[in-house]
């Protein structure tokens, strides 16, 4: 190989490892460790997308319920598994109709092209199965709120949060842990 070709392609084979290094940080920066979901940034611009592409689109907002207990009780390793059970639970919800994410803590999210293709109690009941772990059954519970972009004024991201986030405080305030859609 000439050695003044050598030198010129050297250069750019160093710039495509460094992208692919690059690249692959970003992927796992825009993930949440724990369960695989989106993190909020991530999440956040394929919501925006998916609000933008389908009018009758819906954002949930996922809390679940009483989990400081559970930590509290049984130890932070089942708090982290009754995440990512959750996680799997609402990821699996989800399916090819939307995408799923965890904002933080015990806060969950997940947009869906048209809440009235996905069974919404289906969610619900999922959320509250029992979890598996170390031989014993743990509770799970949680608050859903949700809220259709058509219903609103603006269809924007972050009116549509506002909704669902109310919409899930009305649920659990209610107690009635269970899920509840903006109006």
């Amino acid at each position: 190989m000439d050695l003044q070709l050598a030198a010129s392609v050297a250069p750019l084979l160093g710039w495509v490892v460094h992208g692919g290094i690059l690249g692959r940080r970003l992927a796992s920066a825009r993930r949440d460790p724990l369960t695989g979901l989106h993190t909020r940034s991530g999440w956040t611009a394929r919501a925006d997308r998916l609000i933008r592409r389908h009018p009758r689109a819906a954002v949930l907002l996922v809390d679940l319920d009483r989990f400081k207990d559970l930590n509290d009780t049984h130890g932070h390793a089942a708090g982290d598994a009754a995440l990512i059970a959750t996680a799997d639970r609402l990821r699996a919800w989800c399916g090819r109709h939307g995408t799923a994410g965890r904002l933080g803590g015990d806060e969950f999210v997940a947009v869906v092209r048209d809440l009235a293709v996905v069974d919404l109690h289906r969610l619900t009941v999922a959320l509250h199965e029992p979890l598996r772990y170390e031989g014993r059954s743990l509770p799970l519970a949680a608050s859903i709120g949700s809220c259709s972009v058509a219903e609103l004024p603006v269809r924007t991201l972050p009116d549509a949060l506002a909704a669902a986030d109310a919409a899930m405080y009305v649920a659990k305030g209610r107690g009635r842990r269970g899920s509840r859609t903006s109006r």
